[in-house]
């Protein structure tokens, strides 16, 4: 009966882990690769290296708008995304050429060294690690749950894991690798081995990636994690005679707005900053303070350009639940948390997933191709024993 019952763990192990190993091998390739994709950036576009040979300190992001502003006075400034202290600010704008481009300003010099305006390789990875690249339709997209279903299957693939390996432990105090006892006994090995030493990694990709599902499925139900920012009222909008131009122009300059949310916030870094786009819309700050586990976006204010009022704020410590998982999930996925150590960390631990993956497929593969090598040889002697006949 135990003999039983572990093949049947072994069986279940396999049919969760490797028919979809290709889909599943693709999205940890494209995860590791987006784990260090600014880092990659860097490296291969010279534009968006945020040099600093005379160690200047860095601009306000409000500063690097007027740049932007200064250099295309037709253009509409839309926002601002800061990254990492060695890339380049992305300052988003419209022009009459150009329906949506991205300057790349050096935070430093204060000077454009690109524009773009198609994707980034950082949004194109991210992009095709999170959803395939699947078109978004009604609030949801298919590539997007085809990657995150895939968690409940890696969850099943490491409690089955676990079962079939008997005293797993072992390899973390006596690691067993034999390198001379043929293909199918180094990659069991090879795949075991791994296995253990990813039980940590595994589990976090396997919460995080659960998480999506459920963001996921409430995006698609119409279930706000968040409260959308609140309008301004139209009674606070400055009125102005029929035909009359040009429109009224805020009274609070984002210079000020940047200033209340330090207020608010002391700790508060901006990293995704949106000008109103009319005017009944509000400045919308996102940022990032001193906690470690939250994402650059766990801050977040609207502030009237009227008024001067914050309209909302929210920050770690008023989060629900719910907003708590949202802000600590992609830190955890990505390994961002701890900066570019543990960005190298989790790269080296996607490629390992990645080669369990193509390990387990081998296996799997070098165990069918016997069994048919096999039953073509019992065929073949079972024809010969009736020809005899």
């Amino acid at each position: 009966m135990a003999k039983v019952s572990n093949r049947f763990w072994f069986m279940l192990h396999g049919w969760v882990s490797l028919p979809i190993w290709l889909l599943f091998c693709f999205i940890c390739l494209t995860g590791t690769v987006a784990v260090l994709s600014h880092e990659l950036t860097w490296l291969t576009n010279p534009a968006a290296r945020a040099l600093n040979p005379d160690e200047l300190s860095a601009k306000p992001v409000d500063e690097l708008m007027l740049v932007v502003k200064k250099a295309y006075p037709n253009a509409q400034v839309m926002g601002a995304m800061s990254f990492e202290p060695y890339l380049v600010n992305a300052i988003t704008f419209t022009d009459a050429d150009k329906p949506y481009a991205i300057a790349y300003v050096n935070q430093y010099t204060g000077k454009i060294q690109q524009i773009n305006e198609g994707l980034t390789f950082i949004g194109f990875m991210r992009s095709l690690h999170g959803w395939l690249l699947f078109p978004w339709q009604s609030g949801y997209s298919l590539g997007y749950y085809l990657v995150s279903v895939m968690s409940l299957l890696m969850l099943a693939s490491l409690v089955t894991g676990l079962v079939v390996y008997k005293r797993f432990w072992r390899s973390f105090f006596a690691p067993k690798l034999r390198l001379t006892q043929g293909k199918k006994t180094l990659l069991a090995d090879l795949h075991k081995l791994s296995g253990v030493w990813s039980i940590w990694f595994i589990a976090i990709m396997s919460a995080t990636g659960l998480w999506y599902l459920v963001q996921a499925i409430f995006w698609h139900a119409d279930i706000d994690i968040e409260p959308h920012a609140p309008m301004i009222a139209a009674e606070q909008v400055p009125l102005l005679p029929q035909g009359a131009t040009p429109l009224p122009s805020a009274k609070i300059a984002f210079t000020e707005a940047l200033s209340l949310a330090k207020q608010r916030f002391p700790d508060f870094q901006p990293s995704y900053v949106m000008l109103p786009e009319h005017q009944r819309d509000m400045y919308h700050l996102s940022g990032s303070g001193d906690h470690i586990f939250y994402d650059q976006y766990s801050y977040n204010l609207s502030i009237n350009p009227w008024t001067g009022e914050i309209a909302s704020a929210s920050s770690p410590e008023t989060m629900t639940g719910m907003q708590t998982l949202m802000h600590i999930a992609d830190p955890l996925h990505y390994g961002t948390l701890g900066g570019i150590w543990t960005k190298f960390i989790w790269f080296f631990f996607g490629l390992v997933l990645s080669g369990m993956s193509i390990t387990g497929f081998m296996m799997w593969g070098l165990r069918h191709v016997r069994a048919f090598k096999q039953s073509e040889t019992k065929d073949l002697a079972a024809d010969m024993i009736g020809e005899v006949r």
